[in-house]
């Protein structure tokens, strides 16, 4: 029986209804947020609809996403007749959420048939181990002797496991708690930079630590500094899903009012057309995770032969 579950987040609906009981929203923008509520719900029931597999699968989300991304951080944002939304969309995170709940998707047994190998999977956000250490010899293990070290993920593929540590010359003192393994972490990034990028590899270190064959991938969608090579840190690889760099600063200061945003709405709309969310990055992705799940065992005695080498 398949035992793989994935996590559907609401993450993007739930900040978009928020927003509508914002008692800071403008009068102006009420209409056009419910009309985008509207258009949340159609995009998640296209996505439920879809009978595809495979690549046709991969490439109708992917352009479903770059459809309703747009409406949120064009149509809605952008061409808000009034600067709340677009000066406090940090805060908001409504444009940074779509990505945070469209990825649930990709963890399909339709685009990663090794899936339907596995069992006990849980896909999902995910605090994961990371460390275990021993603290002071005067505290009992079940009362702070023992630290269990965990990170947490945007998103990852763990598999839940239990620990239990008793003293050899104390039976009776007991450690013991769940915990999550990640064997594929996902972090999300609107713009990487250099600190996020120093950070992510920080924390691929530490879960590289614990599971040593675990992947770790960094996704962006603008690159916000000059790319390091990966191999140099525990990250498999970074992807950059705009295949762009973020806009200078010179130029998203046009954008902070109203009437900039007018004024550049023709540019602006032909610059995300010109930088789509790319399917190229998402198919790298569901490659890394066929890798890490591969639908034939890499290394059993017929496929090593067959191809000669291990």
């Amino acid at each position: 029986m398949v035992n793989v579950n994935v996590v559907e987040l609401r993450a993007h609906g739930d900040k978009i209804r928020a927003l509508l009981a914002n008692s800071k929203l403008p009068a102006a923008d009420r209409p056009r947020v419910e009309a985008q509520i509207a258009r949340y719900e159609q995009w998640i029931a296209d996505m439920d609809a879809l009978q595809l597999e495979g690549d046709a699968l991969l490439f109708r989300l992917v352009e479903l996403l770059n459809d309703y991304k747009k409406t949120v951080e064009f149509d809605l944002i952008f061409l808000s007749p009034d600067d709340f939304l677009y000066r406090q969309k940090g805060q908001l995170k409504l444009d940074n959420t779509v990505l945070e709940e469209f990825l649930p998707r990709l963890f399909d047994p339709r685009l990663i048939p090794g899936f339907l190998r596995q069992n006990g999977l849980e896909c999902g956000p995910r605090a994961s181990f990371s460390g275990l250490s021993f603290e002071s010899p005067l505290l009992p293990l079940s009362a702070g002797g023992v630290y269990l070290k965990v990170k947490d993920q945007d998103f990852s593929v763990t598999r839940r496991h239990r620990i239990k540590i008793t003293g050899a010359n104390n039976p009776r003192d007991v450690f013991e708690q769940d915990f999550h393994v990640s064997y594929f972490a996902t972090e999300i990034k609107t713009n990487l930079d250099k600190t996020m990028f120093q950070e992510a590899a920080a924390t691929a270190g530490e879960l590289k630590r614990a599971s040593s064959g675990s992947k770790y991938i960094l996704l962006c969608e603008w690159l916000d500094m000059t790319p390091i090579n990966t191999k140099l840190t525990a990250m498999d690889e970074v992807i950059v899903l705009r295949r762009s760099k973020r806009l200078a600063s010179n130029l998203r200061a046009n954008f902070s009012t109203a009437a900039g945003r007018r004024q550049s709405s023709d540019w602006y709309e032909r610059f995300l057309a010109d930088h789509p969310l790319s399917q190229a990055g998402f198919s790298r992705l569901v490659w890394h995770l066929n890798e890490c799940f591969p639908a034939v065992e890499h290394d059993a005695e017929d496929v090593v032969l067959e191809r000669g080498y291990f």
